[in-house]
């Protein structure tokens, strides 16, 4: 089994981002964890099994103003995880893309990083999720432990998820963007389909 758990956060409106930033954040949440895939397949396809587990976020999904680029990680990794999941499966090995929550880790504490410098326009947007303002440090609602648990129970089934949300807050947040996409594409529904080519 391969965990693709390395990853860390990084705070910061999209335009005050600095641009090394921006790529070692990409070699750690994405290039990291294909190459670690790519790694550990020839071995899985040898043996016609395995597991591949790629730790995303909520964040994937919400993408919060202040966390562009790290949302753009995860959903680059999910990406992956899809694509990944239709080649692999035929051969036996599994692939689950886990998003959680909030968890009661230090990723929001001494592993989170931010832009150096704040530009203050963004300051009631972006700026409110900077660490200096922020609240949610050892108070997210998650259970470290329940979840390893949880991600074990799911790996081990007969049937593996190849998506699985972890957290009430998850759960909730994944509802309510769901349901307020739909209601965006019900609007948009006459622009949507009158882009097709006439039928003859």
């Amino acid at each position: 089994m391969l965990v693709n758990n390395a990853g860390y956060g990084y705070r910061s409106a999209v335009e005050e981002a600095d641009d090394a930033d921006i790529r070692q954040l990409f070699d750690t949440n994405v290039f990291g964890a294909m190459d670690m895939i790519k790694a550990v397949l020839p071995d899985m396809r040898a043996k016609r099994s395995g597991t591949i587990l790629n730790i995303s976020s909520i964040g994937a999904r919400i993408s919060p103003a202040g966390s562009g680029f790290y949302s753009a990680t995860k959903a680059a990794l999910e990406g992956l995880s899809g694509s990944l999941q239709k080649e692999l499966r035929p051969l036996g090995i599994n692939v689950t893309v886990v998003e959680p929550g909030a968890f009661r880790t230090d990723f929001a504490g001494r592993s989170l990083t931010q832009s150096a410098t704040p530009i203050a326009d963004y300051a009631e947007t972006a700026g409110k999720r900077r660490k200096e303002h922020g609240t949610g440090h050892g108070t997210q609602p998650g259970d470290p432990t329940k979840a390893a648990q949880a991600i074990i129970a799911a790996v081990e089934n007969d049937q593996p998820p190849a998506f699985l949300l972890l957290g009430t807050d998850a759960l909730t947040a994944y509802r309510r963007l769901n349901q307020a996409r739909l209601d965006l594409i019900t609007t948009w529904e006459d622009t949507t389909t009158s882009t097709d080519l006439a039928s003859a």
